[in-house]
């Protein structure tokens, strides 16, 4: 069955849900809508109808109201928003990004409401707002009718938050694939999540990409399984495994990976054995690298204006897979874009989900590029230090 069925608080859900973060742009950075409708269109043809958009996700919810609301009955699909504490000056900021989220779609009301990105670093601001018992209130006033949190913290805060705020949300987002699965605790947060009695929504299936385009070695070890199917297909089948999964969110960016996507979750085919060890062997090896999924966040307050996730992969693949070509990459870069361009602030990792330590790895980039792989042993102890201070800050 295309749409996978599922009911979820009361609602009729399929499984597959539209991530609107990724969107095709134009060359001058704006939201592609044409293609984006054609995309949408297919989505709902297919009798699916999950569109999931953010208040920081920049020119998207403009674009869900050009590509959906001005286009289709406002019952045949779903839209959620999320209200961002860290994108806000103060608590009357806060509470105001609903308001500019529906005034951006020209909706009076938002299906699926979270509270965006908790982790440790953010969550005083939650409480400081007042958010939790505010999202309650906006389900009173009929300005949303269901509610969540998306959540980038380890399991230990994941319980803490679910048994102090008990009774409050009905499903809770989290980043989970066959690599994270056990790389950053996804499993235990699944089952967290599950014995709470809350439906769990999933984000990054395919890691940003990573997991629908892998490197020459692990894609072929799933052709010799299947010739047929994509990198991604068998992402998504790990996740239609887990029982609790109610939506699992793709960001596409092409009509194509609609198409493909699409052909995925016509039926499930749970994995076999030997597809559920090939995964684990391909996550196995993946697990060198920088965990980063190209979210983009850490660019928005960059002094220099870097294209970080292109350096970190610069740097998974120089560092783990000693790969010509991307010191070929850095070549190319002017100057001031070079991972020597980095001043250190510190913004990014603030900013970064996955806890990364960002001014860490381009620094030691920057050592591996200008010294070549086999870098000095004294600067090693140099980043612990720079690592250091950067937490103390």
């Amino acid at each position: 069955d295309m749409k996978m069925s599922n009911t979820f608080c009361g609602e009729e859900l399929g499984k597959f849900g539209f991530g609107l973060m990724r969107l095709p742009r134009n060359e001058d950075g704006t939201i592609n809508t044409d293609e984006t409708a054609e995309m949408t269109d297919r989505f709902l043809e297919a009798g699916l109808k999950y569109f999931d958009t953010a208040y920081v996700y920049e020119g998207s919810e403009a674009a869900a109201k050009v590509a959906l609301v001005d286009r289709h009955p406002r019952d045949s699909f779903f839209i959620t928003s999320k209200l961002n504490a860290n994108a806000a000056k103060d608590e009357a900021d806060a509470k105001n990004q609903i308001n500019v989220s529906l005034e951006r779609m020209e909706t009076d009301y938002i299906d699926f409401y979270l509270l965006h990105a908790l982790s440790k670093k953010n969550v005083d601001k939650f409480e400081n707002y007042g958010c939790w018992e505010y999202v309650k209130q906006l389900k009173e006033e009929g300005k949303i009718r269901h509610f969540g949190f998306s959540f980038h913290g380890g399991p230990e805060l994941l319980e803490e938050f679910l048994s102090r705020h008990e009774g409050i949300f009905e499903f809770v987002q989290i980043q989970c694939n066959y690599l994270d699965w056990t790389m950053q605790e996804a499993r235990k947060k699944y089952d967290i999540i599950t014995r709470h009695g809350l439906g769990v929504w999933i984000m990054e299936p395919c890691r940003g990409g990573k997991l629908a385009n892998l490197d020459e070695e692990n894609s072929k070890k799933l052709r010799a399984l299947n010739n047929e199917t994509s990198d991604a297909s068998y992402a998504f089948r790990f996740l239609q495994d887990l029982e609790n999964v109610k939506v699992i969110l793709s960001g596409m960016n092409e009509t194509d990976q609609v198409i493909d996507n699409l052909k995925t979750f016509e039926e499930h085919k749970p994995l076999s054995e030997v597809e559920r060890k090939v995964l684990a062997e391909i996550a196995e090896s993946m697990k060198k690298g920088v965990p980063c999924t190209g979210c983009r966040y850490c660019c928005k307050g960059c002094p220099m204006e870097l294209d970080i996730p292109m350096l970190i992969e610069c740097y998974n693949n120089m560092k783990f897979a000693s790969s010509l070509n991307m010191s070929v990459r850095l070549d190319g870069l002017e100057e001031n874009k070079k991972p020597s361009a980095c001043i250190g602030c510190g913004q990014c990792a603030h900013a970064c989900p996955q806890g990364i330590d960002v001014p860490s790895v381009l620094h030691e980039l920057d050592e591996m590029y200008t010294n070549g792989p086999k870098w000095a042993d004294a600067s090693r102890s140099r980043h612990e230090s720079i690592k250091k201070d950067l937490h103390m800050q």
